[in-house]
């Protein structure tokens, strides 16, 4: 399961820095007013976007086939609906008009899903939770600009593990904390965002895991 898991976020994770720094280098050559750079740019973001709906639709189709329906504990179904929600979250990040309707869609039906689960069935110090809980805070402040909902969505899942820290396991110790930490550092960032209010673009998006 978390070689499933890391193997896929290598591969996408590396197109998803790629894209990043196209669309930095298409923006400041529209500033510049090159269109003839502009379009080769643009060209090779597609190819990229290509490349990132191929692979999350590839694991998409996994998850929705065989690895959530075969699901039999409440952690392997959090799990697999956190991984679901995340590679329709990827698929947002570039999509538009309708197709990014849908992604964004997709993504709020896969966390909440998880998340109901989770509320239930997990302590708030466990790390598919917290990782849930922090991915799903990205979400609502990168996709869907709903920030006031990240802050408190993250606040509550760190404050709740932190009440509760002395009951964590010590296997589960390190990437609890990782992710406690990740979900306190964007805390940090988005609220000093907020309080500056300066409109811009280009703030910095949250952490994920």
């Amino acid at each position: 399961r978390n070689l499933l898991s890391v193997a896929y976020k290598n591969v996408v994770g590396t197109r998803r820095a790629s894209w990043r720094i196209i669309l930095s280098i298409e923006r400041k050559e529209e500033r510049k007013g090159n269109e003839e750079h502009v379009v080769t740019v643009r060209h090779y973001r597609d190819k990229v976007e290509s490349e990132l709906s191929t692979i999350c639709q590839g694991i998409l189709q996994l998850l929705d086939t065989h690895l959530v329906p075969s699901s039999m504990t409440s952690e392997s179904k959090v799990f697999y609906l956190k991984m679901k929600g995340d590679y329709h979250r990827y698929l947002a990040e570039f999509k538009t008009g309708p197709e990014l309707k849908d992604s964004a869609e997709n993504t709020l039906m896969a966390y909440k899903s998880a998340q109901d689960i989770a509320y239930r069935e997990l302590p708030p110090t466990h790390p598919i939770w917290l990782g849930l809980a922090l991915n799903f805070s990205v979400f609502y402040y990168d996709i869907l600009n709903s920030h006031d909902r990240a802050c408190a969505l993250a606040k509550q899942a760190f404050d709740g593990a932190i009440r509760e820290l002395d009951t964590l396991p010590e296997e589960s110790y390190d990437d609890s904390a990782l992710i406690l930490q990740l979900l306190r550092d964007n805390l940090i960032l988005w609220t000093s965002d907020m309080q500056e209010d300066t409109g811009d673009d280009a703030t910095d998006s949250g952490n994920g895991h």
